[in-house]
């Protein structure tokens, strides 16, 4: 029987990153994956890496209270305001499982272009920001700001994957942690 994995967002890049990262450490293993939305209790936009850190946490501790699973996936993405108002952008992720053992990665950093970090600071989403200079719907739901900035070379899915892999580190070495 695949062991269940379910994420606490429903967008389809979040999951789909969630499973590459799962079957790249644990290949040859059954999962099922699923997404299921869970509050963040941290805001729509978090602006700092502690927050962005406790929106994924959150995301995992209140999914985990109210779904039977395996493995709880919490994937937050996040800005930091750097020096004279650069914004740099980066998710974290956190894994719980059911026994309760926890993995926590970020994924690399990368700044916004001027007009989307404008955008932000005056109160909008990233991922309308990116909508805006990008002429895009919806784009956080597909490529996101990665994947418009590096024309796909980075996806969205893959920058989120790998930081899958790296959350997945305790998982794979038990006895280390």
């Amino acid at each position: 029987m695949p062991k269940e994995v379910v994420v606490a967002s429903k967008n389809p890049v979040k999951i789909e990153a969630t499973r590459v990262g799962f079957e790249k450490m644990f290949p040859g293993e059954g999962f099922s994956f699923r997404g299921e939305s869970a509050p963040s209790g941290v805001s729509d936009q978090p602006m700092t890496d502690e927050e962005t850190f406790t929106g994924a946490s959150n995301r995992v501790k209140n999914l985990a209270e109210v779904m039977p699973a395996d493995y709880w996936v919490g994937i937050e993405g996040g800005l930091q305001v750097r020096e004279q108002g650069e914004m740099e952008a980066f998710a974290w992720v956190v894994i719980r499982d059911k026994d309760g053992a926890v993995g926590k990665s970020r994924t690399a950093t990368f700044f916004l272009p001027t007009e989307m970090a404008r955008l932000v600071a005056e109160g909008m989403e990233l991922g309308t920001a990116d909508d805006i200079v990008f002429g895009q719907t919806n784009s956080k739901q597909k490529n996101g700001t990665v994947g418009n900035l590096t024309e796909g070379v980075i996806t969205r899915s893959s920058y989120y994957s790998e930081a899958v892999v790296l959350a997945l580190i305790p998982f794979k070495n038990p006895s280390l942690y």
